[in-house]
């Protein structure tokens, strides 16, 4: 037997192929970028500063290739936003700041932390709407954040229909969200009560 299935009807075998090979081209990716860096001037040149509008571009393209449901345009505009993940992890590992392992590492830490119906006890059953206010929720009481307001992680420099989406979202998801504009109302009214005791 050359392995048994997995719940997703994939062998371990497989699976571990797989992972080798995913392994094989990120370690590829970062010595193409430790090479290019060094070698060509371009890439050389650039700082954290210069890329800031060339990455915003491509998360635009990203979105674009989302909203069009194109495949094989996402493939590449992920590639692009990896490129200048693994980027600015270079030169901030050249600034003696951090690398892209921690990077990963906090990822994975702040992922485990905010999952506690998956990495601890919490119990959410199907519901993915707890799920997301116990995201947020979890994000206020992350050790060493600088900001503590539920609107705290909304960029201010958001285009404006974004960021009104974004605060919509964050909004929701501490549980202010209304069936009827009846709700708003009463919901405002109940603020001001507390304002005025």
């Amino acid at each position: 037997m050359a392995g048994f299935f997995c719940s997703t009807g994939i062998t371990k075998s497989t699976k571990k192929i797989r992972m080798k090979r995913k392994l094989e081209q990120f370690e590829r990716l970062i010595n193409i970028m430790d090479e290019l860096r060094e070698k060509c001037p371009w890439d050389r040149k650039q700082t954290l500063e210069s890329l800031r509008h060339l990455t915003i571009e491509e998360t635009y393209e990203l979105g674009e290739a989302i909203l069009n449901n194109d495949l094989p345009e996402l493939q590449k505009e992920l590639g692009d936003i990896l490129l200048h993940i693994v980027f600015y992890a270079k030169i901030a590992d050249e600034k003696k700041a951090f690398d892209i392992a921690d990077v990963i590492d906090s990822l994975c830490e702040k992922l485990i932390f905010r999952h506690p119906h998956i990495f601890g006890d919490e119990e959410v059953g199907d519901d993915a709407q707890k799920v997301l206010e116990n995201w947020e929720a979890l994000k206020l009481k992350e050790k060493g954040r600088v900001e503590k307001r539920v609107l705290g992680g909304v960029p201010q420099s958001l285009p404006a229909m974004v960021k009104a989406h974004r605060i919509q979202d964050k909004m929701r998801g501490v549980g202010f969200d209304w069936e009827k504009k009846e709700q708003v109302w009463e919901k405002v009214k109940e603020e001001f009560a507390e304002i005025e005791t």
